[in-house]
């Protein structure tokens, strides 16, 4: 048996070892660096940031301010372990309002790279300076602070190497500055590398930031959010789900002013794009959540960028349904610029109109044959009903390989997916009849009789009530064979054993006791695309204005149920691209 080490005694470390060890929790690398000094300087109430680098901020960082500067009797605490302005006690630190609150910060760089801080306050003859030994010297110097590290990590060469190429690292610290200025607008930020400026931020309205910061693309396909309940406020933008990316690269999440990765707001965003956003895309948000400083603890992680929530529930329910509000919410069309791109699918154009939803007892065709007596559009009348601000998606021109409608209104040509344009119609119907708890049943005069597995059987005979409460009523009628004798009203020109069978398997996948939970909207989804016109059904001219009357009704009309886009817009200007006009 191997003998056992001889324990070392316990003893206190060094000083200088433990900001070594905080320094390993805090600083990771340039990046690290410079959020904890522009938080810093940000407290300390600057309107204007320069941060210059060099070597990616490896060999140099320098971050300089116009803030309130730091008076000649602090400089020396200002680099000593856990000394810090912004919290006094218990109570302060429960409520901490401030970026930077640690106190571990500064001394924790100054432990493993070498530091100058330059300061001036207002009521100062001149500014003063003082460096990582603690020498304290007279310096010229304007009001604010200048905070110079060099050689990162030089005091600790094995963690060195661990750093990336130089370009990794400068692009690290650029996106952490891009992260601080997304949630503080009213602050001008520069960044500079080597001589050369790589990101110049005016002071800005939080949209003007917002659109600044994110792709191109998310300017012209984005939906502000605006929520507000006792204690807590949601605002900001987010993306149209057709101007998804594949990385989560755009994504801005802020609590009380602090950037944060937290699962339980990132799950809240996904959750509300669930239904519209196709696969694995990843949408666009600059959002701000703001609350009571007491219901979420900013402590929980050495750098700050983890949150825990007292009520991470109420939370998680409010941002959902503050981005799912926003992204079904109706928008006028805004008539495009001359410097949009050719062909794009535009923000959403919604409920304008204020028709008197269906009943839903109504067949598909009888559906459709109803809206089309009330649309009552004669071909002639196009050109003189296109401009209508009542019809956004215009009026219905032809219908094209059986699939597209093709429309005009006042922008140009509207093309229209018409499957996956009621795809989404039926979707959103059948969502608030199960929220009503009303989905109407449709009796079949002579009962659909087809085979099925002897596991259908099981699960129609075990999970009846549930399929009834859809709509479904299915029965044995032998070992082999199941009796469709009803279906949703508004999938009644469905094929019956198809939709069944997809049902009883969506039932058996997910589960009887999550079905309605946890996975409702694929369940949904199921049972809407059994219910949306067909590719190569002829419809009839009013047939096809009933669908874009209907769409302008529903909200997310934009995607169907699995992602895709409904409809495009080709406007006149893109036309004449197309054909060379005025060439």
């Amino acid at each position: 048996m191997p003998s056992l080490p001889t324990p070392a005694p316990i003893r206190l470390l060094a000083d200088d070892l433990i900001s070594q060890i905080a320094a390993g929790e805090v600083v990771e690398r340039p990046a690290s660096v410079v959020k904890e000094l522009v938080e810093n300087s940000l407290d300390a109430g600057a309107l204007r940031i320069d941060v210059r680098l060099e070597a990616g901020g490896i060999k140099r960082v320098v971050v300089s301010d116009n803030g309130r500067g730091i008076p000649r009797a602090e400089l020396a605490l200002a680099l000593a372990r856990h000394a810090t302005s912004k919290i006094a006690s218990l109570d302060d630190l429960e409520a901490v309002e401030s970026l930077g609150f640690r106190g571990e910060a500064l001394a924790s760089i100054a432990s493993v790279a070498d530091v100058m801080i330059t300061s001036r306050t207002a009521e100062d003859a001149s500014g003063w300076s003082i460096d990582s030994a603690g020498a304290l010297e007279p310096a010229a110097a304007v009001t604010g602070t200048r905070i110079e590290v060099a050689d990162l990590f030089h005091k600790t060469p094995a963690r060195r190497k661990f750093l990336r190429s130089e370009a990794t690292e400068l692009a690290h610290c650029i996106t952490q500055v891009e992260r601080i200025a997304a949630a503080h607008p009213q602050v001008a930020f520069s960044v500079v590398h080597q001589g050369r400026t790589l990101l110049a931020l005016t002071a800005q309205s939080p949209r003007e930031r917002a659109l600044e910061l994110l792709p191109e693309e998310f300017s012209s396909a984005q939906r502000e959010v605006e929520a507000q309940a006792p204690g807590i406020r949601l605002h900001g933008w987010v993306g149209h789900p057709t101007a998804s990316r594949t990385r989560p690269d755009a994504q801005y999440f802020f609590v009380n002013g602090r950037y944060v990765r937290d699962r339980v707001l990132a799950h809240a965003v996904r959750a509300a794009y669930a239904d519209v956003l196709h696969g694995g895309s990843q949408p666009m948000y600059c959002l701000h959540l703001t609350l009571d400083p007491r219901r979420v603890d900013v402590n929980v992680h050495p750098t700050k960028i983890e949150v825990r929530f007292r009520d991470s529930s109420a939370v998680h329910q409010f941002v959902l349904h503050a981005v799912q509000a926003a992204l079904a919410e109706s928008a006028q069309p805004v008539a495009p610029t001359a410097n949009e791109t050719a062909v794009r699918p535009p923000a959403l154009w919604g409920a304008t109109t204020q028709q008197r939803p269906l009943g839903v007892e109504q067949s598909i065709a009888e559906y459709l044959a109803v809206l089309a007596d009330r649309a009552a559009l004669a071909p002639t009348s196009v050109a003189a009903t296109a401009q209508d601000s009542d019809m956004p998606l215009g009026i219905a021109l032809a219908q094209l390989a059986g699939i597209y409608v093709l429309a005009q209104n006042e922008h140009g040509l509207v093309v229209v997916d018409m499957h996956a344009a009621h795809e989404r119609i039926v979707y959103e119907k059948l969502k608030h009849q199960l929220d009503a708890r009303t989905i109407p049943q449709q009796r079949l005069l002579i009962p659909q009789v087809f085979s099925a597995s002897p596991l259908d059987i099981a699960t129609a005979q075990e999970e009846s009530a549930l399929l009834n409460q859809l709509g479904v009523d299915l029965a044995a009628v032998s070992p082999t064979q199941l009796a469709l004798r009803a279906v949703p009203a508004l999938l009644a020109q469905a094929d019956g054993a198809a939709l069944a069978r997809d049902l009883l398997r969506d039932v058996r996948e997910f589960g009887a006791t999550r079905v309605l939970t946890e996975h409702r909207n694929e369940l949904l989804a199921t049972l809407a695309c059994h219910g949306a016109v067909r590719a190569n059904r002829r419809l009839t001219l009013e047939e096809m204005n009933a669908l874009l009357r209907e769409m302008e009704a529903t909200e997310r009309a934009d995607q169907c149920n699995h992602g895709r886009p409904t409809w495009t817009q080709l406007t006149v200007a893109d036309l004449d691209r197309l054909f060379l006009r005025g060439r």
